[in-house]
């Protein structure tokens, strides 16, 4: 992760490439001009259109250091271009351009024009100017695109200086997972997510199936039966029941365990929580505020009785509220560094680090935190004192989670080296892991334990969430015996402004994970992936949030089982503001990333935490349920809009401009 800048309010510049334009005052003057790689071969290099828009979730440490020069991308390759007479350039005549500047070479000989391109390329380099006639001469010869992209004798083309090269010859199409996965199939039928009507000789409508679950016909087993299946089809679609808006984008929003409370967590260092006993009309109950944050509010988590909260941002410092709405005591807090870590560059961070993910152990008596100083910290609550601060990974700790909730020994880590470590905390002293998962090819945004002590879900920035199996994790000893960044984080890609090109997505050759689901997108900001709960879904479902605006639903064998379009419920449901980034640039229109889902523990719900509205500039938890009308006579209605404390919205489908 890159660091981030001073003002919270603000995102990072945007990526445009700015132009720094003068006039011409007629005497031949030079006019200052600035062209970056993408203005001289136009769009991304490759000719396609770039959303360059720069909604990310950490701001480059560089960002701050000279506000001036942030229209050009790092790497840019910067020419003046001088306006004026030709004088000395009849070489580089219109008339006869292309032919003429290749006509020979100092000896007479033809010239290799690639080789002089590059001589141009060289010479522009050196002195920072290139004539109008050159640069004239470059953009229209034939061989451009050759020079500055394909391989020459000496290796590189000229632009692969700047990590920007042709596309490779396309890969084998069939390298991705298949759809359904045989594996997962397998899990299907074990019953250990969910139960399947393979067996079953009627392949009934679920109205006919609730009917007879009423009217309890059937044997035990097959009610028992009925009554799963049932509860595993009634998946929330894009009908919403409620639109809650913030100022600011969301950052995570979770259900408690017993589903009468939620909270979410905002990029305005607050936390709300919500009475949510009856999930169709919630009531705001608490606010509370994290003092000291930089940039956002990370991660919150809930000890295993409901009664606090523990949540950070990137400091070292981790808050603890209470949830009782009765408890009107401020937040206490507790300093996770102890002075052993590795300072962290660039972060404005009171500590050596700042903190992306928090969990309470199985217990209750511990935090697990993962770092920006590629660490991992347990603290023990009752005595206020660091355990153990292990530097387990190669780069930032994104995720932290423990295996088992009624267990604090086993506990994985999730890091932008793209590995997932097992650990064991009776065994943590040498900080070596136990375990290691590999195959992910980019790093690591999420994990989410099953809760059972043996399966983890991860998502990871090369599109893919991964099922895994405690049982199948490598060896410490395997683990060391190859080198990892051999196989992971080699396109350069940059997830929080850019597309994803799946000619960069690779087979990890020593995969041990068990199911890949794929289709959703890891952009923008560190997206979120959960198990669906047993008492809602049978335990049937793995789930993610997207930077497409929709919240996808996977059966275990990878295929779709439902998705719910964010977007489309939330368009145009508040108004642009004068508040709306426009000190980045105009309103793009109406933007949604889904950043976190949560499925209630018992009802067919799902609440959507997301950056939403225009240009994603503000926020939003939507709650979609199980409905298969368009309407019904309900109270509150359906699509009912509120602001943070649930005060009817007034901006509520107004899509007027200021």
């Amino acid at each position: 992760m890159d660091q981030t800048g001073e003002n919270r309010n603000l995102d990072s510049p945007s990526q445009s490439h700015g132009r720094q334009e003068a006039e011409d005052d007629g005497r031949g003057v030079a006019a200052g001009l600035y062209y970056g790689v993408d203005d001289i071969l136009g769009e991304d290099g490759n000719g396609d259109e770039v959303d360059d828009s720069d909604y990310r979730d950490e701001p480059d440490e560089d960002d701050d250091e000279d506000d001036d020069f942030h229209d050009i991308l790092p790497g840019d390759v910067e020419f003046e271009l001088v306006v004026g007479d030709d004088e000395g350039e009849e070489e580089y005549d219109d008339g006869n351009l292309e032919e003429e500047v290749y006509d020979n070479d100092d000896d007479g000989d033809a010239a290799d024009p690639v080789q002089h391109i590059m001589a141009l390329f060289r010479e522009g380099g050196r002195s920072g100017l290139l004539t109008r006639a050159q640069l004239r001469a470059l953009l229209r010869n034939r061989h451009l695109a050759n020079v500055v992209l394909d391989d020459h004798a000496d290796g590189e083309g000229f632009l692969s200086h700047w990590g920007i090269r042709r596309r490779r010859q396309a890969k084998d199409p069939n390298r991705f997972p298949k759809v359904p996965s045989e594996e997962g199939l397998k899990l299907m039928r074990t019953g250990a997510f969910g139960v399947n009507d393979y067996d079953l000789h009627a392949q009934k409508h679920i109205a006919r199936r609730m009917l007879e679950r009423e009217l309890g016909i059937g044997g035990r087993e097959e009610r028992r039966q009925n009554s799963d299946l049932v509860t595993q089809a009634l998946i929330p679609g894009t009908a919403v029941e409620q639109i809650i808006h913030y100022e600011d984008p969301v950052y995570s929003g979770q259900f408690s365990n017993d589903g009468n409370f939620f909270f979410s967590c905002c990029q305005d260092f607050h936390v709300r929580m919500y009475d949510t006993s009856n999930p169709y009309n919630w009531k705001h109950y608490k606010t509370v505020a994290y003092p000291w944050g930089q940039w956002t509010l990370t991660d919150a988590s809930l000890s295993p009785d409901n009664r606090w909260l523990a949540y950070t941002s990137i400091q070292s410092m981790v808050s603890i509220a209470p949830t009782d709405p009765n408890d009107t005591g401020d937040p206490y807090t507790l300093e996770l560094d102890d002075g052993a870590g590795r300072p962290t560059q660039g972060w404005r961070t009171r500590g050596g680090f700042g903190i992306w993910s928090i969990r309470f152990s199985g217990d209750g008596r511990e935090l697990v935190a993962g770092t920006s100083s590629s660490s991992l910290v347990i603290y023990d609550i009752e005595s206020r004192r660091v355990l153990h601060h292990v530097e387990g990974h190669n780069d930032d700790v994104n995720a932290v989670c423990f295996a088992d909730k009624s267990s604090p020994h086993i506990l994985y880590s999730g890091s932008d080296d793209a590995t997932i470590k097992v650990w064991d905390r009776r065994s943590m002293g040498d900080g070596r892991e136990a375990g290691a998962f590999v195959g992910h090819v980019e790093g690591l945004t999420y994990i989410d334990s099953k809760g059972d002590g043996r399966y983890i879900l991860s998502n990871g920035k090369d599109q893919s969430m991964k099922l895994w199996d405690l049982r199948m994790v490598m060896s410490t000893n395997r683990f060391r015996e190859f080198d990892q960044t051999y196989y992971t984080n080699t396109s350069g890609f940059d997830y929080r402004r850019e597309a994803y090109d799946d000619e960069d997505w690779n087979v990890h050759p020593f995969d041990n994970s068990v199911v890949t689901f794929r289709g959703h997108k890891v952009l923008r900001t560190l997206i979120r992936c959960h198990f669906s709960p047993p008492s809602a879904t049978n335990s049937r479902y793995v789930y993610s949030g997207s930077a497409d605006g929709n919240v996808y639903i996977w059966n275990m064998d990878a295929t779709l089982a439902g998705k719910i379009d964010v977007k489309k419920a939330t368009m145009g449901t508040r108004r642009v503001d004068r508040h709306t980034r426009l000190y980045f640039e105009e309103p793009t229109g109406w933007g949604t990333c889904v950043r976190d889902a949560s499925w209630h523990p018992s009802a067919p719900m799902v609440v959507a935490s997301a950056w939403n509205g225009y240009s994603m500039a503000r926020g939003t938890c939507t709650l979609h349920a199980f409905n298969e009308s368009p309407e019904d006579e309900g109270e509150p209605g359906m699509r009912r809009s509120v602001d943070e404390l649930l005060r009817p919205n007034a901006e509520a489908y107004n899509e007027s401009s200021f």
